[in-house]
């Protein structure tokens, strides 16, 4: 009995030690990309502290059975899609199945086609003192559930939102449980949602690049003349209470300018260099 304990005692601290070994490869690693990346002209970091390097190291190392719930926020064409689109390329690299899982905000808006056809257009709608820019707008309650169902094992159904009509529909897309749980959206870091999150990740990108953007898509979304820059104005004033203040509680803010095909093969070190330990 007595050798069993001592044989189980000494099991124990060389798995510690071990595991411990693969958490300063891991840290050792992130910094070095880190680093690398201060160097170009775009960098993708703009913060990256090196306790938040410790605890993700440790939980990649402690937590590996555990989904890795990674929340991306920021302003309205800050560049969030952009980068989780980009992230996801290099977690598909080996094409296996289970590594990741992508809620939008954008699919949670609510349904507001009546109040949109009752106004007869756009320009109409945003004369009512309507926004499509506040928290109360999308159902992060149901976003909430689905990202803890997620956590725990279970599929969902998300919803499929159309900008153009404002029709939502619960018969959206089929999402699976995952290593990686990748959220993004403009509030998925509010109160109500931070605490969660494992990764807390802020998109930053200048106002006047954000402006141009955002007009260039909302044309797309049948929104121009008055009716567009009535919204552009409330999406700025309401970014001011409900967005920016994410920022100050985040883990990683990100550059919004930099090159597309950068952010893949960076996000790609860091899950090679993961991955390989």
């Amino acid at each position: 009995m007595l050798q069993n304990s001592f044989e189980l005692s000494n099991y124990d601290f060389y798995s510690k030690r071990h595991e411990m070994e693969l958490i300063t490869a891991i840290v050792e690693s992130l910094k070095q990309i880190r680093e690398e990346d201060k160097q170009e002209k775009q960098p993708l970091f703009i913060k990256a502290s090196d306790s938040f390097i410790m605890n993700i190291a440790r939980k990649v190392v402690q937590e590996k059975k555990k989904s890795l719930l990674i929340g991306i926020a920021g302003e309205s064409a800050s560049g969030k899609t952009t980068f989780v689109d980009n992230t996801v390329k290099a977690c598909v690299k080996d094409h296996i199945e289970g590594i990741y899982t992508v809620i939008r905000c954008d699919d949670y808006f609510k349904d507001t086609s009546k109040e949109l056809q009752e106004a007869g257009n756009y320009e109409q709608l945003f004369k009512t003192g309507f926004s499509f820019d506040t928290p109360k707008v999308v159902n992060l309650e149901l976003m909430k559930e689905h990202l803890l169902d997620l956590k725990r094992g279970k599929a969902i159904v998300s919803p499929q939102y159309d900008f153009v009509t404002c029709v939502s529909s619960p018969e959206g897309e089929v999402k699976k449980p995952a290593r990686v749980i990748l959220n993004e959206g403009l509030y998925v870091l509010n109160n109500d949602l931070r605490d969660i999150m494992d990764v807390k990740v802020y998109v930053f990108t200048p106002l006047d690049i954000l402006k141009d953007r955002w007009y260039r898509r909302a044309s797309s979304r049948g929104k121009v003349g008055l009716a567009a820059d009535l919204q552009f104005m409330d999406v700025n004033n309401t970014a001011q209470e409900h967005i920016r203040p994410a920022m100050k509680i985040s883990d990683i803010i990100i550059n919004g300018l930099v090159e597309i095909d950068y952010i893949e093969v960076i996000t790609n070190k860091i899950f090679s260099a993961i991955e390989t330990l």
